[in-house]
Order: C-alpha cells, then sequence, then structure tokens
C-alpha cells in the first residue's frame, strides 16, 4: 500500500515545531543546570589550615559572627557580612555601648547587632546570631575568652581564631579574608595602602635621629613600644627610625601580646633616652600629667617639646587604622 504523499510545506512546519520543542526542552535544562549550580554554590566550602587544625568553613560565609573588636574592622573593609560583633577596640572602647567610630557607620548600614561583654564570652548571644563562620582570636582578652570555649563555639559553627602571635597587621588581614572568603579583595586594599605609603614618604620631611614609642596605659606604669611592633614598623617605611630600646633595656621579655615592654621607672631615663618620641595614650596619663611627673619630664623628648601624640588606634592598627595614621603623619610632618 502506497503511502499518501506530504502535502506541501508539511515538512518545514514539522522541522519548525521539532526546533520548537527542543530549543524548549534546552531552556529547561539551563534553568535546572542553573538552579543546581547556585544550590552548589550555597553550599560550598573550603578547608583552611588554622592553630587548631583544619576547618571547615563556607566558600564565602555569609553571616559572621566576630567575638574581637580589633578584627572587625578588617572584615567591614573587605566588605564582608557581619552578623553580629564585639565592640571593644584598645583604647577607644565604649563601655556604654556602641560600635567603634572607624566602623560606626558600616556596622549600623549592615544592621550588625553588638554582642553582649563581660568576664566571659557569652555564647547563647553568639548561637543567636545564627552565625554560619565564627572569627575571633588576635591580641587581648576577647582572644583569651574564645580560646576558653573554643570547643563550644565550633559546635555553633565553624571557629576560626587568629593567633595571638600574628601582631602584624597585613597578616591578620590575609587570615581574615581567608576565613572570611574574601581573599580575592586583599591584594587591591594592599596596593591603595603601598600607594599611600609611598605618597605620605614623598611628601613628609622625617626630623633626624631616633624615636622612642612611649605607651601610657591605666596601670601608669612605664611602657616602650619595641621597634619590632606593628606601629615603628609602619612609620619605619616612612623613613623614621625607632630606637633599639630592647637593648637599652637588657632584652627583657616583651609583655604581653609582644607589641610592649614594661620598664622600671629608675631605667626610663636610660631606656627611652632618644631625642624624640611618638606618645601614645590608651586608657592612661596624657603627655600634660606626664609633664608633671619627674620621671617624665627629665626624657630629652619631653625636656625639648620634641614629642607626637598618636591615637590609640595608631597602636594595634587595623586596616582603616594604618590609612588613618598614614594620613596624620602626612599632616603632622608636612
Amino acid at each position: 500500500m502506497r503511502v499518501p504523499s506530504m502535502p506541501s510545506g508539511g515538512r518545514p512546519r514539522r522541522l519548525a515545531a521539532l526546533v520548537a520543542l527542543l530549543l524548549v526542552a534546552l531552556t529547561a535544562l539551563i534553568g535546572c543546570g542553573s538552579d543546581t549550580e547556585a544550590a552548589s554554590s550555597e553550599g560550598a566550602t573550603r578547608v583552611i589550615q588554622t592553630e587548631k587544625g583544619p576547618v571547615t568553613v563556607p566558600a564565602q560565609a555569609k553571616r559572621i559572627v566576630v567575638l574581637s573588636g580589633g578584627l572587625a574592622g578588617y572584615l567591614y573593609a573587605l566588605d564582608a557580612p557581619v552578623a553580629a560583633t564585639d565592640t571593644r577596640v584598645l583604647g577607644v572602647t565604649n563601655f556604654d555601648g556602641g560600635f567603634p567610630p572607624s566602623w560606626a557607620a558600616k556596622a549600623k548600614a549592615q544592621g550588625t547587632t553588638q554582642l553582649p561583654t563581660g568576664e566571659e564570652l557569652n555564647i547563647e548571644a553568639v548561637a543567636a546570631a545564627a552565625p554560619d563562620l565564627i572569627i575571633g582570636g588576635g591580641q587581648g582578652i576577647t582572644a583569651v575568652q574564645a580560646e576558653k570555649v573554643y570547643d563550644k563555639l565550633a559546635a555553633i559553627a565553624p571557629t576560626v581564631l587568629v593567633s595571638k602571635t600574628v601582631a602584624a597587621w597585613q597578616e591578620q588581614l590575609r587570615q581574615v579574608a581567608d576565613a572570611a572568603g574574601r581573599s580575592d579583595r586583599v591584594e587591591a586594599m594592599m596596593t591603595a595602602y603601598r600607594d599611600k605609603v609611598a605618597q605620605v614618604k614623598s611628601s613628609i620631611k622625617v626630623p633626624a635621629g631616633n624615636f622612642a614609642y612611649l605607651l601610657s596605659l591605666p596601670n601608669n606604669k612605664p611602657y616602650l613600644v619595641p621597634q619590632t611592633a606593628a606601629l615603628p614598623a609602619l612609620l619605619g617605611e616612612l623613613g623614621f627610625t625607632a630606637d633599639d630600646v630592647l637593648a637599652k633595656a637588657g632584652n627583657p621579655k616583651l609583655f604581653g601580646s609582644g607589641d610592649s615592654v614594661e620598664v622600671s621607672p629608675e631605667l626610663l631615663s636610660q631606656v627611652a633616652s632618644a631625642p624624640q618620641a611618638f606618645f601614645i595614650p590608651v586608657g592612661g596619663r596624657t603627655q600634660d600629667q606626664l609633664k608633671q611627673d619627674p620621671v617624665y619630664a627629665n626624657l630629652p623628648s619631653f625636656k625639648d617639646n620634641k614629642l607626637y601624640e598618636l591615637p590609640a588606634t595608631s597602636y594595634r592598627p587595623d586596616y582603616d587604622g594604618v590609612m588613618a595614621t598614614l594620613d596624620l603623619i602626612a599632616k603632622r610632618f608636612a
């Protein structure tokens, strides 16, 4: 039996219909692929190495709880999402509440909540913030608090503690960025920093002679910042020569995180004998108050009025603190 021939134009119509069906199927497959890809990205993780061993963290965290106010500034500079944070920053802490001025606007814009402060870390408040990543450690009391309850924190969310031996802000920035999945932003920040250093260095006149770095703490004991610490290292890039106070003090054991050294009042005139000094008040006596103290008043930097004050945020600076300190130096030594 002979099959009837297809009417004229039938074959093109069938071909067009087939193409349309294939396009619909392809579109559906692309849609499914996007959904799968998004879901895969949403649940993606990475393994990073910490002092506590390998920790599996989100590929890019969405809700970060920061246990140290000294580290929070890095996350805001990285535009990372901070769900809750400790607000204590050395020398600028407002114990009545409120965010430190350097990142208050960013914290409010993100809707970040403040973690309660106290002698112990508030585990319940950390859990209530529903973090997918917890970052803590660094320097100060908050690092000690986090270390004590690390296992409880790790049960809430992946927890990364920056080592207290990491005092250089550059390394703190890199570790925090790595934990938060924002390492791709670090190089641009470092380029901006290097550019500013070059700009400031070319625009200032650095006084000849060595500088001591005097620290004024609440206990009113004499402290100096060793030449190996973050602030002298930063200003060293600009041409300021830090005095070797460690050698003058007999190479004593460094205090706390290694960025200060206590000397006796009797030895202060020997150790802080540099012709000029930077003065950093961190909750202690002011310049004017120290000028009334013979132990300080007889130092060369005090007697010759070659004392240059810097804010507490310059002492253990985060990225924004470094950039602000460079601006201050540019104005003061123009």
